[in-house]
């Protein structure tokens, strides 16, 4: 499992979520921080360790300071990782629309399972699960949040983002999945990518959960076409 770490106040909350994942999954984590020059990684690689031995003393950790973009770098580094764990910058919605953030731009392509660290909840300890589905054939993302909810014991809730699930008296499925990740874990959707010019590059699930969700968003890869 990898992280990505810059010693910012987002980067610090992704790297206890990511710490609390791989002690639930019983693996090792990797923090990985891209910066121009290797040297200037150091102090926030030991203080990312130093907190780690604090709060998870048994979890085996290793670090790599990586030269390049950090969009590039993390690509590079988490290529056959179980699971890459990133934190939600927010850029503002002009910015946000026209440039993307670090985990937007992941989430566009993610190289394996993405996890945007978002919300403010420390503990979900008996929350739920929430899949969100563009459409009936994302079996991917179905079987890993299947498999989320059972690895954390959790119920799973299911939201299609289909015509058929409104109509009269009926809310819309994207509003009532953002609301309920006001009391949920994490949302797991599928980086079903648009392929018009114009537009969120994400579909209108992933795209709404990863700028508007209380709660971390689990991002699984389409299968190739």
């Amino acid at each position: 499992m990898l992280v990505g770490v810059d010693g910012s106040a987002v980067a610090v909350r992704a790297l206890d979520r990511a710490a609390d994942e791989a002690a639930r999954r019983r693996t090792a984590l990797r923090l990985v921080y891209a910066v121009p020059d290797r040297d200037e990684a150091a102090p926030v690689l030991a203080s990312a360790r130093t907190r780690l031995r604090a709060c998870h003393p048994g979890l085996p950790v290793a670090a790599t300071a990586a030269e390049g973009g950090a969009v590039r770098a993390l690509v590079r580094e988490s290529a056959g990782a179980s699971l890459t764990v990133v934190g939600a910058r927010g850029l503002g919605a002009v910015a946000g629309a026209l440039f993307g953030s670090v985990s937007l731009r992941l989430a566009a392509r993610p190289p394996g399972p993405l996890l945007v660290v978002r919300g403010a909840r420390t503990r979900d300890e008996g929350c739920a699960v929430l899949l969100g589905l563009e459409s009936d054939a994302e079996a991917d993302a179905a079987a890993y949040a299947f498999a989320e909810a059972e690895r954390r014991g959790a119920r799973l809730r299911v939201f299609p983002n289909s015509r058929t699930a409104t109509g009269a008296g009926r809310p819309d499925p994207v509003r009532a999945l953002l609301a309920a990740t006001r009391e949920a874990s994490v949302a797991v959707v599928e980086a079903h990518r648009r392929t018009h010019r114009f537009g969120p590059p994400l579909g209108q699930v992933a795209h709404a959960l990863l700028h508007h969700s209380h709660c971390p968003v689990l991002v699984v890869p389409a299968p190739p076409v």
